[in-house]
């Protein structure tokens, strides 16, 4: 049973869905456990239907999309001219629709980007989001009842999403290995039965306990793990997100370039925080090494088990596995560097 939803703190990126129903740690147990589902009601929800939906995703993303089965979901992202992540787009398609997970605060930019890339091609784009809700489910397997997206293999720690090599090399560079893995699937539903979806399941966990599990995992989302100069690169996008092998998309040169030729300027990595502080840090926070500024916060949680974790991303220069120091506005907070993407 679950006891009464909290909403979530100003300023989080999931306003409007449960943040915790008063005992976030046993949630993640649950979770974890596999016995608790999440409202994700608050995403967006975009369709894209016509013939040549498949053919037209596969120019503009970074992913390998021409040739997506029916029931098949991937992660595809949408950069700028530059590489720099505009875009976190899950997608599953069902045989005639192309159905896109994303951010709320991102859904009119996708669409009106998306509508404006038509030309005379045989597609439609729109916001279902008023019609149909998300919820997060930790099995990762397709449910037949329901559009399913299932988390990239490489995230959920079961394989790798083939994703090509280049002269650089395959996407196994980036990280060689995860501290965690993220199990789990995003379904969408008409909103009529939201209620009814949570209901199968024995348990309810807000968004604090699936951040949780994330930052655990260091899986990257857009909009936290992200800042308008991000290239996938630097967050291990490169793989569960980006083909090293398919033809051009916005954005592809700069992708092509920083694998063959050089290394990203930063790098995601995973902070061990001291758990006698009595706040977590804030997103934004600086991360300071040997007395330097080196990057900054991007999710901090606390975990079931690890005790307090945050993501962040750092200087590609920063020393591994190094006494690291967070500035907060409570004061500073000691940590750990645990690196997760090398590059």
């Amino acid at each position: 049973m679950s006891g009464t939803p909290v909403p979530p703190p100003e300023g989080s990126q999931d306003q409007g869905v449960p943040w915790h129903f008063g005992d976030p740690l046993r949630e993640q147990r649950a979770l974890d456990a596999g016995s608790a589902a999440v409202d994700l009601s608050s995403r967006g929800v975009v369709t894209i239907t016509g013939p040549d939906r498949l053919t037209w995703l596969h120019s503009l993303t970074t992913q390998h999309l021409e040739s997506l089965a029916p029931g098949e979901s991937s992660l595809a992202l949408l950069l700028s001219p530059h590489g720099h992540v505009e875009h976190e787009l899950h997608l599953v398609d069902d045989g005639e629709t192309t159905w896109v997970i994303t951010e709320s605060d991102a859904v009119a930019s996708l669409v009106d980007y998306l509508t404006s890339m038509q030309f005379m091609l045989r597609v439609e784009v729109a916001d279902r989001s008023a019609d149909f809700a998300v919820v997060w489910e930790p099995v990762r397997e397709v449910d037949p009842r329901v559009v399913t997206w299932l988390v990239p293999a490489d995230f959920a720690g079961v394989g790798q999403v083939e994703a090509g090599s280049d002269r650089g090399g395959d996407a196994a560079r980036y990280v060689p290995s995860r501290p965690g893995a993220l199990v789990g699937r995003e379904v969408i539903i008409h909103r009529e039965d939201l209620a009814d979806r949570l209901a199968e399941w024995p348990e309810r966990a807000g968004t604090w306990a699936l951040t949780a599990l994330r930052v655990a995992a260091a899986v990257p989302r857009v909009g936290l793990e992200t800042d308008h100069r991000t290239l996938p690169h630097e967050v291990g996008w490169i793989g569960p997100g980006v083909h090293l092998a398919k033809g051009c998309y916005r954005g592809q040169e700069a992708v092509a370039r920083v694998h063959n030729l050089g290394h990203p300027p930063r790098r995601l990595v995973l902070l061990h925080l001291d758990g006698s502080a009595d706040d977590l840090p804030n997103h934004g926070d600086v991360v300071v090494v040997d007395g330097r500024e080196v990057g900054w916060i991007a999710t901090a949680a606390w975990h079931f088990e690890e005790g307090p974790l945050a993501t962040a991303v750092v200087k590609r220069s920063t020393p591994e596995d190094v006494p690291a120091v967070v500035r907060t506005p409570g004061g500073e907070v000691a940590a750990t560097v645990i690196p997760v993407v090398r590059g």
